[in-house]
């Protein structure tokens, strides 16, 4: 990452050329091999007195049900620094499906690896959004994250394949192979070192456009640093959040999406595309922090700088600049699931809907809702009714939506203002 600042420049790192990030980059060099053996420790036993840090403000005591008590001890119950388990950290039990730790990480990379044409031939725009069981990319950012797998590792390992000679034909090319995905991640990473921690805000950030969304971040007047606070400018928004956030807004490939960011803590990055476009600049017009502050809370391979870069490409206020472009929660899932299996899997509420109205269940008679089990009602709250389950009706008319951001993105443009403005 560092490596990008001083051969491409600040400047540089706040575009997407990763043709030229890649060339300029020069040779990555080989990961560290593993070591056989550990010095021994000697003595781990602490008895001296410590000082605990403070929990406050704990960001993950709604996951938790009892308490953490990892820091009894400095050097653990065993008194061999070992890393604290779930009933240590008082977390409830994980709902992901996914697991972490470098056994895991380098068993997911061999078996990528094995399959070469995968690998040389991976074109992320080409991957389903809707695949699940198992999901169509690597799942590999989360051990990026956590430093369960070396991304110098992943990198050489890819190259090795991919200048094959029985590979090199038909090999992907960057920015959409393997290759590219790690280019990206540094891109915002490189963005993130040259811009500091107003990066992730819009507030005195020099690249990113100042649109008047909904819900504005709350500013430390000293630090000039986003609270984590917000502003309720409209309660009909503040609602339209909630909804977004658990998976109720009645657009059934949008609350599919959300349902399992928040069951698994992962969603492929065309997912990610439609729930931040549909809460930005493509329905909601909700600033786009708090879609932001939702996947920190949620991702399992949350970055800051990633998760910040990719909202304000979503958002189109930085990084890209086709707003009128948005994602279609009907249409753009018809293209990889006519049958709705995705959100049938996610959506049980919806599971005996048939295809013509999987993602627009609105326009099923109310007989046929009968017949299907699931009433089409309400705004989530409802439940049951009469024994059958009930799915929310659309918040909005997304194309009504749809053009009224639009038009205040275009505006905002006109207007030309960043966040570092003065105005």
């Amino acid at each position: 990452m560092y490596a990008i600042l001083p051969q491409i420049g600040e400047d540089k790192c706040l575009g997407v050329d990763d043709d030229q990030a890649a060339e300029k980059l020069g040779k990555v060099p080989e990961p560290l091999p593993t070591p056989d053996s550990l010095p021994d420790p000697g003595e781990l036993t602490l008895d001296f007195e410590q000082t605990q840090p403070s929990s406050e403000p704990d960001i993950n005591s709604i996951q938790r049900d009892s308490k953490d008590t990892s820091y009894n001890s400095l050097s653990g119950p065993s008194h061999v620094f070992a890393v604290p388990t779930m009933s240590e950290l008082g977390l409830k039990p994980a709902t992901s499906p996914h697991r972490g730790g470098e056994t895991c990480a380098l068993a997911a990379l061999d078996a990528i690896i094995a399959n070469e044409t995968y690998t040389a031939t991976f074109s992320k725009p080409s991957t389903a959004p809707t695949a699940f069981s198992p999901q169509a990319t690597t799942l590999l950012s989360p051990h990026h994250h956590f430093g369960s797998l070396s991304v110098r590792l992943f990198y050489h390992r890819v190259q090795e394949v991919i200048h094959k000679p029985a590979n090199a034909k038909k090999a992907s090319t960057i920015p959409t192979n393997l290759i590219g995905q790690l280019l990206f991640r540094d891109m915002y990473f490189a963005a993130q070192a040259a811009i500091g921690y107003p990066f992730a805000q819009t507030f005195k950030n020099s690249h990113v456009r100042f649109i008047p969304w909904h819900l504005p971040s709350k500013i430390d007047p000293e630090t000039e640093l986003i609270t984590g606070e917000y502003t309720i400018d409209s309660p009909l928004a503040e609602k339209w959040l909630q909804r977004w956030k658990f998976g109720c807004t009645g657009f059934p490939w949008i609350d599919a999406l959300m349902r399992q960011l928040r069951h698994e803590g992962w969603i492929h990055h065309l997912g990610r595309h439609a729930v931040a476009c549909f809460l930005t600049r493509g329905g909601c017009y909700i600033d786009w922090e708090r879609g932001a502050e939702v996947f920190e809370e949620w991702l399992i391979d949350h970055e800051t700088s990633c998760n910040s870069g990719n909202w304000q490409w979503l958002s189109c206020t930085a990084f890209f600049a086709q707003f009128y472009r948005c994602y279609s929660p009907v249409a753009f899932p018809k293209k990889w699931d006519e049958e709705g299996n995705f959100v049938k899997h996610f959506v049980p509420e919806l599971e005996n809907y048939p295809k013509k109205y999987i993602y627009e269940p609105w326009k099923a008679p109310i007989k046929d809702q009968k017949q299907w089990a699931c009433l089409i009602k309400g705004d989530g709250d409802e439940g049951e009714e009469g024994g059958l389950k009930c799915y929310p009706k659309p918040m909005f008319d997304f194309n009504e939506r749809r053009g009224i951001c639009i038009e205040g993105v275009k505006n905002a443009y006109h207007v030309g203002l960043h966040g570092d403005d003065p105005k």
